[in-house]
């Protein structure tokens, strides 16, 4: 080969190699941030093992809206998810020493366990998530339908976060806890698929199936109430004539 192919060539690497370079540089950031936060999460739970209080402080402070929101999400209920999200830390106190830095992150050990927790209360309370609940959740859902006229576009805000948690209540346990830990907690996949046991396949099609499902219920919910037709002063006048 000539020099000069030579020199054309090395030029033509170096501009490859520097546009892809280019094209994933804006996941730098976002890759800086998550090995930073793992960093932490061990050095937490490093102190934690070594005794420190203030360790555990900050390691309870830092996830405790995390394990809250996956709690309130799966229950509905303030009080209740309160309550389970206390019963998480007292065992994640009891088993911290079980974790391991080298088999994945804090976050989804963390929800692994906030998980199998919320799976025991779900099997304890599953009469009284019967007919309690669920039920509650569809009295709510038929008030928002007799609103009346409304469109996808139009919810927002708090309203749209009640029916988004109305409509969670009605998917099966397997799919709501598939839809939380993607769209709401958002996990990856390899993530979910660890803390739920399942292969990633399994959490797509479970991730696909809960989002539709969601969306079939979102969408009656909202649905416009139509009025009773009115008659008009002819049609009553012709309904009163002989």
């Amino acid at each position: 080969m000539s020099a000069a192919a030579v020199a054309q060539f090395s030029l033509q690497s170096k501009t490859t190699s520097s546009s892809s370079s280019e094209q994933w540089s804006w996941l730098a950031p976002a890759i800086a941030k998550k090995a930073e936060r793992l960093d932490a999460d061990t050095s937490l739970v490093e102190r934690c093992l070594a005794g420190e209080q203030a360790a555990w402080e900050d390691l309870v402070k830092t996830h405790t809206r995390r394990v809250y929101s996956i709690c309130y999400r799966f229950t509905n209920r303030d009080s209740e998810a309160q309550d389970l999200t206390q019963d998480v830390f007292v065992r994640v106190f009891k088993s911290l020493g079980t974790f391991r830095a080298g088999e994945g992150s804090f976050t989804v050990w963390l929800a692994r366990l906030t998980r199998n927790l919320l799976v025991d209360h779900y099997r304890r309370t599953k009469q009284d998530r019967v007919t309690d609940a669920i039920e509650d959740q569809l009295v709510v859902l038929e008030e928002k339908t007799a609103l009346g006229a409304r469109t996808d576009g139009l919810l927002a805000g708090r309203e749209a976060g009640e029916l988004l948690q109305a409509g969670l209540q009605k998917l099966s346990p397997e799919l709501r806890e598939a839809v939380i830990l993607r769209d709401l907690e958002e996990l990856e996949y390899r993530e979910i698929a660890s803390v739920l046991n399942v292969p990633e396949g399994t959490v797509k099609s479970r991730l696909n199936r809960g989002r539709a499902e969601l969306a079939r219920i979102l969408r009656r919910a909202v649905r416009p109430v139509r009025p009773a037709t009115s008659s008009t002063p002819a049609e009553n006048w012709e309904r009163s004539g002989p």
